[in-house]
């Protein structure tokens, strides 16, 4: 690795209003193939599992619901094979396809850093090559996670920054960046919410400060629920949204129109994901979103 082509940004602080009762504890441990295994201790099921493949892109999946009943991602449905559970992939990067291409045309991980952990947070960091058509380096990546364990929930921060290490171009598209794919059943349906209490279809295409993704999980009788919060700091901020058929979910920077990041920039995404289940409460989502960005 050449550390000067990395915007590496300070782990995030977490605040004390997600902090779990004072006898929690987390444990991590190494994946052989690249990555981390959160777990709780003296449990053996990981709650939160995170690939950093050296040549893939990077991906978390599977995400255990908090009280360990049910799984809340989904890798490789049959209805959409390159989505693997919840990572993040660009769809037109200099005419590049990230999002549909995970392999090692594409990707070249850098550097995995050791996790840390303090009692129920545990944070690590993970940097990426996006290989261009020639390839050779054009974006270089950084994804800073962090999971604080509140016992009935989950509440994970990702801060994702690129720079360019050559002139780039990110081309008008639906879709692309941060994605979700959680479990989707049509027999079953589920049901995606958003800041302004739009839901489903009618989130497609709509700006939104945040969007719940809530359905019913395999192994419980009530539903699995993650939302994501996009920070006030982000480009284009209350940003466009992705919403498919299957409840896939996503910001969508592009939708909004090209962009182009001149060699030797930098830009930064900040996103917070709240896990929990049973019923959506719409008015707790909004007023953790506001603690988050004051």
């Amino acid at each position: 690795m050449r550390p000067w082509r990395y915007a590496v940004l300070p782990l995030l602080v977490v605040l004390p209003l997600f902090a779990a009762d004072k006898d929690a504890k987390l444990e991590v441990k190494k994946l052989d193939t690249g990555g981390y295994l959160v777990l709780r201790a003296g449990q053996d099921k990981p709650i939160f599992t995170y690939h950093a493949p050296v040549d893939g892109r990077p991906f978390v999946h599977p995400i255990l619901a908090p009280d360990g009943k049910g799984i809340l991602t989904e890798s490789s449905p049959d209805h959409h094979k390159h989505q693997t559970g919840l990572y993040v992939g660009f769809t037109r990067i200099n005419g590049r396809d990230y999002f549909h291409n995970r392999g090692a045309d594409y990707w070249k991980r850098t550097e995995l850093t050791s996790a840390k952990v303090d009692s129920n947070q545990a944070s690590w960091a993970a940097s990426y090559d996006l290989l261009g058509k020639d390839k050779e380096p054009a974006l270089a990546v950084t994804e800073q996670w962090r999971l604080a364990d509140r016992g009935s929930s989950y509440v994970i921060d990702l801060d994702w920054s690129g720079k360019a290490l050559t002139d780039i171009v990110w081309e008008k598209y639906d879709y692309g960046g941060l994605f979700l794919r959680m479990p989707w059943r049509q027999k079953s349906g589920g049901e995606a919410v958003n800041s302004d209490n739009k839901k489903n279809g009618a989130c497609e295409g709509q700006k939104a400060k945040w969007v719940n993704v809530g359905m019913p999980i395999e192994g419980r009788d009530d539903w699995g629920n993650i939302a994501i919060l996009d920070h006030k700091d982000n480009p284009t901020h209350p940003t466009l949204w992705r919403v498919d058929g299957q409840l896939g979910v996503g910001p969508a920077r592009s939708r909004a129109g090209e962009w182009k990041l001149p060699k030797g920039e930098v830009v930064r995404f900040r996103y917070r994901f709240l896990v929990q289940t049973g019923k959506v409460d719409e008015e707790k989502i909004e007023a953790a979103w506001k603690d988050w960005v004051k």
